[in-house]
């Protein structure tokens, strides 16, 4: 898979998920599902958006011990979704175990990744409320250097460190960066933001958006103004 822009389909129910992608009668979009749509309308939302044509993230960050996870992603691993992920803080070898489990018979999988820090944590915010005292920065490179050498292929960072993440791990290690925001608009509870020119330049290979678009007046355009200035 190239660079793509995910749709970030934070919708209460399916319905209002199918009225929304109906809107888009020339393409389908790279949709993410999260934790409030899927625990909604659980598994049938994704086998429906599968059957309609469209890549999935499933955006269920998992954190539990390593067999809990293992024995969750093997489950997950039956809905054919395209990239699923997890915490980064839960640790190696959980981590590794759930790529054991994420891994079918036949040896395929959906890509994995790790979410570093979350994209409305700030420093004083990481500082205060989880007690970790090193830069931001210096945290979600060692959590992706921890992703990489578990065997994950990426992860989920701000923009702003898409390119450190490249250079510590490699150009073919993902880098899957929500917090984009069109230069004109809102940045709402994110607080590490990029447009999707600026994501495009430092070299994230998938922008996840959500409320830019799924909250615009025109979603089609919007969507097509992030094609334009990231992938174009």
């Amino acid at each position: 898979m190239g660079k793509d822009v995910i749709v970030a389909c934070d919708f209460a129910s399916a319905a209002q998920t199918f009225a929304f992608l109906d809107r888009f009668t020339e393409e389908k979009p790279f949709v993410k599902i999260g934790m409030e749509l899927f625990y909604a309308e659980g598994p049938s939302i994704v086998r429906e958006l599968k059957a309609r044509g469209h890549k999935i993230f499933l955006d269920l960050k998992l954190h539990d011990i390593p067999n809990t996870v293992k024995k969750s992603m093997a489950v997950l691993s039956r809905l054919d979704v395209d990239i699923c992920n997890l915490h980064a803080g839960g640790t190696i070898p959980m981590m590794q175990a759930a790529l054991e489990g994420l891994t079918r018979e036949d040896g395929t999988r959906p890509l994995l990744i790790a979410v570093t820090q979350l994209t409305s944590t700030d420093q004083e915010t990481m500082e205060r409320d989880l007690m970790i005292h090193a830069p931001i920065a210096e945290v979600v490179m060692h959590y992706a250097k921890n992703a990489k050498d578990a065997g994950l292929d990426g992860v989920v960072c701000s923009p702003l460190e898409a390119q450190k993440v490249h250079e510590l791990c490699g150009s073919d290690f993902l880098t899957v960066t929500p917090g984009v925001r069109f230069a004109d608009g809102d940045v709402g509870d994110q607080k590490r933001v990029m447009t999707p020119a600026q994501a495009k330049e430092i070299g994230s290979d998938y922008i996840v958006v959500g409320r830019p678009i799924t909250a615009a007046e025109d979603p089609v355009a919007a969507y097509r103004r992030c094609l334009r200035e990231f992938v174009d």
